[in-house]
């Protein structure tokens, strides 16, 4: 910047507090201000729900960085409890409203940073002050003074993010829960067979599970109020916990005719500017790119919002900086489970009418001989031509390093099969010679190359003989209905037994061995495939439908 410029910022958290910082860095000349109409500024929304199961013991730990600091390191003028009401682009100036009336502020260049508020669909009774959000401090605050009594109980409406970590850290406190899930299974991001272990999770913390229901009103009761389900089902508690969805805070935009799309998110370019050349915005109130379909979306995370807010500064600042879009790279701790996930879901692709692949493995988090490994559940989902479209992965160790290996690969344009080229480390505490992201690249190659054709659980072929390749004493266990079994070290010998007029889907408890049985099968001239993921994913298929 070469003269002194005037830099207005609306909201201080994550994407403003960001943009500030970073404008401080690259010019000390630059007058910032930043106007917050809340209390706080560059706080830890994220981690909200663990000071209220009390992992993060100290309140202040949440708050990041203080208006004094934001003074006394950055130059930076920040006035909390200080709202802007409305944008007047003819004279670039704000007008705020304060504790101490109303002011016009001037600027050069306007940032609106002003973030995403929970939001709930319209219900009879929700204008009870018993139902809230979890969605700043003060809402924090609200829900740590109405469990401190005696057996509190809580309704949480909504199993995303939010609502599993809420979920989880109230019972940390002994809060009796309840989880009201409009869809069949928790966590939106996963498809319904991937997430089917979080419900198990959350049943072992004692969390009570309502899937494939909604709240059709509320009821006012002492101490508490009740939830009436579609169903009738009536559910007390002291407090209700929203958290069914997020909207933008875009109204400033839409009031001052700053392009916004049909759903309210402000259009920016890759620069972030918007459709004002002297204002740009940032994080969960813009519509950014998805660089899978070279489509437009919008993802509230707090990664891509400090991103967003360090590429406005650069702009701003007369640097050319690009953001490239989201994958919506997005990980979640419930229990002793960690379960993330990138780019698209099935349910999503299917949606869209894309086509798609698929693959499941089940590996070792660790070399298998060294104690402590445990199973990771891994979906991945790619283009015919190998483009990796999503992931999901679920386990208790390693699962968050294995899904940002995945994201940069998406990132850097990998396809499927290159997964399997990549060089990961590897020691047996903390991986395999051929680490589960290898893996799933190896699988996805046999697939791509047609050496081998995956079959799912949940539309195996009329007709087609299932061969269960487990052992005996693994089948005594537990199988797919009308399986035939022949283990595998027998299958050489044994192949006069099947029929080669019929399709063969080789199964076994995770898919290697089914895979072995494909290639033996196909090479001695019998129409065969690999039931994808084994017995393992046929159960979670199947319990899930």
């Amino acid at each position: 910047m070469n003269d002194s410029k005037k830099i207005v910022i609306i909201g201080g958290v994550a994407a403003g507090a960001s943009a500030a910082a970073r404008l401080r860095r690259l010019d000390e000349s630059a007058k910032i201000l930043i106007l917050e109409r809340g209390k706080y500024v560059s706080y830890a929304n994220c981690g909200l729900p663990y000071h209220i199961g009390g992992v993060i013991a100290e309140r202040e730990d949440l708050i990041v960085t203080k208006p004094e600091k934001f003074k006394s390191w950055f130059n930076i003028d920040v006035r909390t409890s200080s709202e802007v009401i409305s944008i007047d682009r003819a004279n670039k100036r704000v007008l705020v409203k304060s504790n101490s009336g109303e002011y016009f502020e001037d600027y050069d260049k306007l940032v609106i940073a002003t973030g995403a508020s929970a939001f709930s669909p319209k219900v009879e009774g929700d204008e009870n002050p018993k139902i809230r959000h979890l969605w700043t401090i003060s809402d924090m605050d609200g829900i740590i003074a109405t469990i401190n009594r005696p057996s509190p109980k809580v309704t949480i409406v909504g199993g995303g993010f939010i609502g599993l970590e809420a979920a989880e850290n109230l019972r940390h406190k002994g809060v009796e829960v309840d989880i009201i899930q409009r869809s069949g299974h928790v966590l939106p991001v996963f498809d319904g067979e991937m997430a089917l272990p979080l419900a198990g999770e959350l049943k072992s913390m004692g969390v009570n599970l309502h899937f494939g229901r909604v709240v059709k009103k509320y009821e006012d009761a002492e101490d508490g109020v009740i939830a009436i389900l579609d169903n009738g089902e009536r559910i007390f508690s002291n407090i209700v916990i929203s958290s069914t969805g997020v909207r933008p805070n875009s109204k400033l935009a839409i009031d001052a005719n700053i392009e916004c799309s049909k759903d309210g998110f402000i259009k920016v370019d890759n620069h972030m500017r918007t459709s004002d050349k002297d204002i740009y915005a940032a994080g969960d109130v813009v519509e950014i790119a998805d660089p899978i379909f070279n489509s437009r979306t919008h993802i509230p995370l707090a990664g891509p919002a400090n991103k967003q807010g360090r590429i406005v500064a650069d702009n701003i600042a007369g640097i050319e900086s690009s953001y490239k879009g989201t994958y919506g790279a997005s990980v979640v701790k419930l229990g002793k489970l960690t379960a993330a996930s990138v780019g698209m879901t099935e349910k999503r692709l299917k949606a869209m009418g894309k086509e798609y692949r698929k693959i499941y493995i089940h590996p070792s988090s660790h070399a298998s001989y060294y104690p402590g490994a445990t199973r990771l559940d891994i979906k991945l989902i790619f283009a015919n031509d190998g483009v990796i479209l999503g992931a999901q992965m679920i386990g208790e160790k390693g699962v968050d390093k294995r899904i940002d290996t995945v994201a940069q690969a998406m990132y850097a344009g990998l396809k499927a099969d290159m997964l399997g080229e990549l060089e990961l480390s590897y020691a047996p505490p903390f991986s395999s010679a051929k680490d589960p992201v290898n893996y799933a690249g190896f699988v996805a190659s046999n697939v791509l190359s047609g050496k081998s054709d995956p079959v799912y659980a949940e539309d195996i072929p009329e007709g087609a003989i299932i061969l269960d390749v487990r052992e005996t004493a693994e089948v005594a266990a537990g199988k797919i209905p009308n399986s035939v079994n022949i283990p595998i070290g027998q299958l050489r010998n044994r192949l006069g037994e099947l029929d080669k007029t019929r399709l063969i889907v080789a199964s076994c408890q995770v898919g290697l061995r089914g895979y072995l049985a494909e290639r033996i099968l196909k090479q001695n001239g019998f129409n065969a495939a690999n039931l994808s993921g084994g017995y393992l994913t046929w159960k979670a298929v199947n319990s899930e439908s």
